[in-house]
């Protein structure tokens, strides 16, 4: 997918006693008030659930996930708790396994229903008997020619930010931590897998057994059932692929098991014992997605030397920053994302070096820049603490969580010194393990522990709360980069190509190669270009989008170049390169075209890729 908190004083001193030992895997948080969530319907103060135990079958002929979801809860002396569901049809619902009354309330396009349940005030369990409908939209039924092996269905969730709510009816909201059992069956051709522990091959009759001991957000939960196999890298590391993709996947993510090492010697244990990847059809929308213990990712980071596997450092961040330590509404979105680009870059550092780090990095401040241009008439929308009342999270899923939020905590690592901020995250997590975070708190917290212990005095308020860049950000450089710039000079002004300037590149290089080509290049130039490295055929994904962009902005036709944007539109779903490509096509006054490609594409889509699009294109489909 690819980045502060309320505790009442009892549990501040059970931290404080523990000498910042982390909670207990099955502890709730006994006294915990949760903050105001402009994106649930439920009310966790009065009612809470703590641990969900899910029975569902999985019909890839009706295209319906149905069963039950039991909830173990705690009361507070309400006589109703309320759940979020959204294109769910509900069957029935008990309560401490007797019926009882519920009623769904009025629609809310962004929301969905709330299902408020009638309980007692000793109320122990609920139980909610359901199915979903075709306008589920966590879900993505794709058919055998959708996935790499063309022979059998496939099917997988998207949770984040608020779609758990469209597969399972459920309090859905960050700051809800629950522990989940699931039973799941499906066709005994197919394995299921989930965010949790996982079987390593196929049971004989298509039904398997989970088991999240971790007390986890709901936007975590997460499915994944298809025709795939397991191979593992290291003792806790491995990867689930499709039969034609485990090679390759095992190769590209064979580093893995050095990454957990070299994040375990940053910032502490690895909490949730193993950390497995399954490489998804095309279609999956992110990146990379941090579901626990299984990340979700693109098949678009096979690019066959290892190259695009910062992808892999920055789920595994996740497991730190988000899963572990999570904003506690979306709002704080920049809590998980800000912090998972820093600890991702400084374990690609580790591994493999500081100039790659800050060529990662240098990348991610350049989709800073062209982020804040693209939003220049809503400027509010640069904040790092966001205000998404009324409207879809998703929206505040951009560069600014990312990489503003990187370049904030980068700007304080130099300002405090590396030793110092390296000891503040890591009691950073330790202090906050299995709970949530509002910015405000953590705000307080990083005054209390880091800025103030230190005497130090830094425009926190500024990066936090006001729009754009502070005037005190880190210049981020790079020789590297510089020697690329270099190439394009020669190569523009000469009107040739000398290879050897280019020689044992990397991808980071290629791509601030291409991005960086004069805004005034000539068809004539990209054509020599093109010649020379053969861009529009480029098998490695990142280097392909950025060239397609390229060709698209300056009406560039050669190399079949129109017929592998087409082509690489209809296969890939990843939602930054779809909508990345399908600007540039709109800010080319190109949309027509790109209306055919999407009209063509679309079906292959997620919901979360199409519902980009469609409102970026002005598409309304029938």
């Amino acid at each position: 997918m690819k980045k502060t908190f309320l505790l009442l004083s009892t549990v501040l001193a059970l931290f404080t006693n523990c000498k910042n030992e982390k909670v207990p895997e099955q502890a709730q948080e006994p006294t915990k008030t949760y903050v105001e969530e402009p994106h649930s319907f439920a009310q966790p103060n009065k009612a809470v659930i703590t641990h969900l135990n899910l029975d569902i079958e999985v019909d890839f002929n009706t295209e319906r996930v149905s069963g039950t979801a039991t909830y173990d809860i705690k009361n507070n002396n309400s006589n109703t708790i309320v759940l979020d569901t959204k294109y769910l049809e509900i069957q029935s619902v008990l309560a401490d396994g007797q019926p009882t009354e519920f009623s769904l309330g009025e629609f809310n396009e962004q929301l969905g229903k709330p299902l408020t349940i009638t309980i007692k005030e000793d109320t122990k369990t609920i139980s909610v008997n359901y199915n979903t409908t075709n306008k589920t939209e966590a879900l993505q039924w794709l058919s055998p020619q959708q996935t790499a092996d063309k022979n059998h269905p496939f099917l997988f969730t998207q949770g984040q930010a608020i779609l758990t709510r469209t597969w399972i009816p459920i309090q859905d909201s960050p700051q809800v931590r629950i522990t989940y059992d699931a039973t799941v069956k499906v066709p005994v051709e197919l394995m299921a897998v989930m965010s949790a522990e996982n079987p390593k091959e196929k049971t004989k009759d298509g039904v398997y057994h989970f088991k999240m001991k971790q007390a986890i957000s709901p936007y975590l939960i997460a499915l994944a059932v298809g025709d795939i196999e397991y191979k593992p890298v290291s003792n806790r590391t491995g990867v689930y692929a499709e039969k034609s993709m485990i090679e390759a996947a095992h190769y590209e993510f064979s580093d893995m098991e050095n990454m957990v090492a070299a994040a375990e010697n940053l910032y502490g244990t690895y909490d949730w014992d193993q950390f497995d990847v399954i490489v998804l059809p095309p279609s999956f929308p992110f990146g990379g997605m941090e579901n626990p213990r299984l990340t979700f990712a693109t098949p678009t980071v096979i690019a066959g030397d290892k190259s695009l596997t910062s992808l892999i450092a920055h789920e595994l961040a996740h497991s730190w920053s988000g899963n572990l330590v999570t904003n506690a509404t979306w709002n704080d979105f920049w809590l998980n994302e800000g912090f998972t680009v820093y600890f991702e870059i400084r374990i690609m550092e580790a591994l493999y070096g500081k100039d790659r780090a800050n060529m990662i990095a240098l990348i991610g401040r350049q989709d800073l820049t062209e982020e804040i241009e693209a939003l220049k008439d809503t400027p509010e929308a640069t904040k790092l603490k966001l205000d998404l009342k009324g409207q879809n999270p998703d929206d505040g899923m951009n560069s600014i969580a990312y990489d503003k939020g990187y370049l904030f905590l980068r700007t304080l690592e130099e300002t405090v010194g590396r030793e110092k901020f390296d000891a503040f995250i890591k009691d950073y997590f330790n202090t906050h393990a299995f709970s949530t975070l509002t910015t405000e708190d953590f705000v307080e917290y990083l005054n209390t522990n880091l800025l103030q212990k230190n005497n130090i005095t830094f425009n926190v308020e500024e990066w936090i709360y006001q729009p754009g860049v502070p005037d005190n950000q880190s210049k981020i450089v790079s020789d590297k980069f510089k020697k690329v710039e270099e190439a394009i000079d020669q190569f523009i002004l000469r009107t040739a190509v000398y290879k050897p300037l280019t020689e044992n590149w990397t991808t980071q290089e290629w791509v601030h190669f291409v991005r960086n080509l004069p805004e005034d290049i000539t068809t004539n130039q990209l054509a020599m270009l093109d010649n020379a490295f053969d861009f529009s055929n480029a098998s490695n994904s990142h280097i392909a989008m950025v060239w397609f962009e390229q060709a698209i902005k300056h009406n560039y036709h050669n190399n079949n170049v129109d017929k592998n944007i087409d082509s690489f539109l209809t296969r890939v779903g990843r939602r930054w390169y779809v909508e990345t490509l399908f600007r540039a096509f709109k800010n080319a006054n190109r949309v027509d075209e790109a209306l055919v490609i999407y009209k063509k594409a679309r079906p292959n889509y997620h919901s979360v890729t199409a519902g980009t699009i469609d409102k970026l294109l002005g598409y309304s489909p029938e």
